[in-house]
């Protein structure tokens, strides 16, 4: 049992396991001498460990395990010195859908969900199918919304399994059989809402929330639902509103002040909301204390969501409330007055760390702002706060306040032009878990560098939802960019202990094990096991498919197993997929549950990726302006949130590029406003009109025009990754260049000079001119520069020369990336 020594005792046919004190620890340190080969099970902990994150350690029956969210595992029966000998022991294989989940174990059971809230149980032994339920949301489903992406997990406790369904159905189901045991609708109005995070039971409660505070002021709220019977027990409100209840009086008092215009247009019509707590949950069973993780408000612009200012309590804020009763014990806010999509809605890890020499309880998060924030989880007193990415909208954060130190040029509001933030909307660190091992004291946090471009909302369009008061770019190509990593982090330094450059820019989910092992899935389909001290990859295995959900492990008969599904997707709003077009995520790879064991003697069968074929379609003719015209509508008419930024799929649906059915208006028309393919989790868009619709369609045709010779700048680009040879003056003078866009070759005339490692110029073309600006390294020129259609957009070239050729590519903002070649 190594560095957990427990003391099992059969209590009323339940097993419990405590931690021994005393003459246990004098036992432990005996063992660690007298079996120097079992040095690494010996390990003492960095920090001490929580007894909660010991209570039964053959099981996993929640998203992170237990309340502490550590995703952390006391199982050390495979450890550094033996996991290279792992082995598969079982699959399963899965239909086509959204799979970036995490499984949960419990019973000797398996327990995943995949599409929307479709609940299996494998036994966890063979992976043998024992039932499953459909929770039935793409029958009920009534919007867009209801059918986004799919659930991120469930939960189980005392014989049942919990889930949410997208549309709103909290349901509970017996874990031997499989049959509904209770049943209640969580949404109390038809404003837009889905719920995909993973519902938690604490303290006898299920806690859930939902999501949709990106397009709709509605007012965000976390419900607790007695886990035996379904009965509401409390509603804890994240923003302020008419509906007061004795539970909720002291929070609305407090956020009320912080909302100084109120949140109501002069005809009694909502203005300002959002607040919506859709994914990160914890709980001290000691304090009786459940943490919320919320969300960004809606309009992200302040100015149109509360005109006199405030810091709009609880937007982006953590919240500590009563178990038993919901009642508001604490908060901190992480961005006050919240106006980029800055959430706290990232994992919540509780821990006890030794801060000047004094064990401290706290609370742990880097959420998507950028820096890595430890709290006093009992009073919510700030503690400390380190930048753990690349961050430009603030210089740092109080220590005496707790506040950030805010760039000025990030509140946007009356100001001309677009500022660049880092990080992005997605965040430096997203949905994806972190991890905590007590026996190094560190956290593994999945991190993205990932700027944006963000300003006041215009007309002409630019928002990537109606009403957000904002222009946004999400996905820029900006020097140091489009990278990911797997941080380790040291929360009583606040410092960097080890990373791990990571491929593509969605990195997956995080486990610790007490083998002194960290474990992740790749965009590249593999799945690695590293030394949690070190980071150093110890053992792998290749998938066909990404993996993004955050794998568990268990034991059952003494013998440990490790287990993930694969598959790609769960990138907010069709983001970070750029980034990824490396990587074949192709929604028709196969996903499966896999397990593995020390002994596995499984294998999956062979597998060809099928080719990318571009789709036949030779009566297209180019046309630039209604091309862009389709780009806007794609955006703002959600296509992006499934089928990805520029129409590049990431793996939550198919790749409409390569589809056959953007070729034919009937066809089109079926699956896009009928609702043809609803069943398959796409929704009906009937509000499209029949213009708009054929418009659109003609964006994906143009998008397909290039798909081809895109991939093969990709495959170029990838092969010249390696130092080129030229020099600044290879650059100079001008230059005859071709770009491959969406709607045929574009010709232009670049002219750029050369003073040391500095380069300046010009493009000009039919449709007008950009001043470009930008710098060499490593045998590259990298410029950038500012157009308007209809928005402002930033252009970047990133080219090299050989043989007297220019090559690389030009990225036109939101409207693609695309092969440039030229000659003197």
């Amino acid at each position: 049992m190594g560095s957990l020594i427990g003391l099992r005792v059969q209590h009323n046919g339940a097993r419990e396991e405590r931690v021994i004190s005393g003459i246990g620890r004098v036992a432990i340190g005996l063992a660690c001498l007298l079996v120097p080969l079992s040095l690494s099970s010996c390990n003492r902990p960095a920090h001490p460990v929580e007894e909660q994150t010991v209570v039964n350690p053959d099981e996993w029956p929640s998203w992170g395990r237990t309340g502490s969210e550590t995703h952390y595992s006391p199982l050390d029966e495979i450890d550094t010195g033996n996991v290279g000998k792992l082995k598969l022991a079982w699959h399963f294989d899965l239909e086509p859908g959204y799979t970036p989940s995490t499984p949960l174990m419990a019973e000797g059971k398996v327990f995943i969900t995949t599409g929307h809230s479709h609940i299996r149980a494998l036994d966890a032994v063979t992976g043998k199918p024992l039932w499953e339920y459909d929770g039935g949301t793409r029958d009920r489903a009534t919007s867009s919304l209801q059918l986004t992406w799919g659930n991120k997990g469930i939960a189980y406790d005392t014989g049942h399994v919990f889930l949410v369904t997208t549309d709103g159905f909290v349901i509970s189901l017996d874990a031997k059989t499989g049959k509904e045991v209770w049943k209640t609708m969580d949404f109390p109005d038809t404003a837009p809402r889905n719920a995909n995070g993973a519902p938690r039971v604490f303290g006898g409660k299920v806690i859930t929330g939902f999501g949709g505070g990106d397009i709709s002021p509605a007012r965000g709220f976390v419900s607790a639902y007695d886990a035996a019977t379904g009965k509401l027990a409390w509603r804890f409100y994240t923003t302020p509103g008419d509906e007061v209840t004795p539970t909720n009086r002291k929070a609305e008092d407090l956020m009320r002040r912080t909302w100084p215009g109120g949140w109501k247009n002069p005809d009694g019509t909502r203005r300002g909301g959002g607040g919506t707590a859709w994914n990160a949950f914890a709980y001290d069973a000691d304090l009786r204390l459940v943490y919320l993780g919320v969300g960004n408000g809606f309009p992200y612009n302040q100015k149109l969501r509360s005109p006199e200012g405030g810091d709009n309590l609880f937007l982006a804020s953590v919240v500590a409330v009563d178990v038993d009763t919901g009642e508001y014990r604490w908060h901190y806010q992480i961005c006050p007055a919240e106006q980029w999509d800055c959430t706290a809605t990232a994992d919540m890890t509780l821990a006890t760390v030794e801060l000047e020499g004094k064990a401290r309880k706290v609370l742990m998060q880097a959420p998507k702002n950028g820096f890595f924030y430890v709290l006093d989880r009992a009073t919510g007193e700030f503690l400390s706060a380190e930048k753990i990415a690349k961050v430009t909208w603030a210089e740092r954060i109080d220590a005496k306040t707790g506040r950030p130190i805010e760039n000025p040029g990030i509140r946007y509001n009356g100001k001309p032009g677009m500022f660049e933030m880092w990080p992005g909307p997605t965040g430096a660190h997203s949905w994806q878990p972190q991890a905590y091992s007590p026996q190094t004291g560190l956290v593994y946090v999945p991190i993205m560098e990932l700027p944006a471009l963000i300003g006041e909302g215009q007309e002409g369009g630019g928002e990537v939802s109606a009403g957000m008061g904002v222009t946004l770019i999400p996905e820029v190509e900006l020097p140091g960019g489009h990278k990911s990593y797997l941080k380790a982090w040291n929360p009583a330094t606040q410092a960097e202990a080890w990373r791990v450059d990571l491929p593509g820019t969605w990195p997956g989910g995080v486990m610790a094990s007490a083998g002194g092992l960290v474990w992740q899935g790749q965009m590249d389909g593999k799945f690695v096991a590293r030394d949690a001290k070190t980071g150093k990859e110890l053992w792998s295995f290749k998938t066909e498919s990404p993996i993004v959900g955050a794998p568990i492990t268990y034991r059952v008969n003494g013998r440990q197993y490790v287990t993930v599904l694969t598959g790609a997707g769960g990138q907010g709003a069709g983001m970070q997929t750029l980034g990824n077009a490396m990587y074949r995520t192709d929604y028709r790879l196969p996903r499966r549950v896999l397990t593995f064991a020390l002994d596995g003697r499984d294998s999956i069968p062979p597998f060809e990726v099928p080719p990318l074929v571009p789709v036949s379609d030779p009566d297209f003719k180019p046309d630039l302006a209604r091309a862009q015209a389709g780009a806007m509508l794609f955006g703002t008419r959600a296509c992006i949130v499934c089928h990805g930024w520029n129409a590049v799929a990431g793996g939550a649906a198919p790749d409409l590029r390569y589809s056959p059915a953007i070729t034919d208006a009937a066809t089109f028309r079926t699956i896009v406003k009928d609702g043809g393919f609803k069943m398959n989790g796409m929704p009906p868009f009937p509000q499209i009109t029949d213009p708009e619709l054929e418009t659109l369609r003609f964006y994906l045709r143009s998008r397909a025009q290039s798909a081809p010779a895109e991939q093969k700048a990709l495959l170029e680009k990838a092969k010249a990754a390696r130092r080129s040879n030229a020099k600044p003056q290879d650059f100079a003078g001008k230059w005859n260049i071709t770009i491959q866009s969406p709607v045929g070759p574009q010709k232009a005339i670049m002219d750029l000079n050369v003073s040391g490692n500095v380069i300046t110029g010009k493009v000009v073309a039919e449709q007008g001119s950009v001043d470009l600006a930008g710098g060499f390294k490593n045998g590259r020129a990298k410029l950038e520069g500012k157009a308007s259609m209809p928005m402002p957009i930033t252009i970047t070239y990133d080219v090299t020369v050989r043989d007297g050729e220019l090559t690389g590519d030009n990225s036109n903002g939101p409207f693609g990336t695309f092969p440039v070649t030229g000659v003197r």
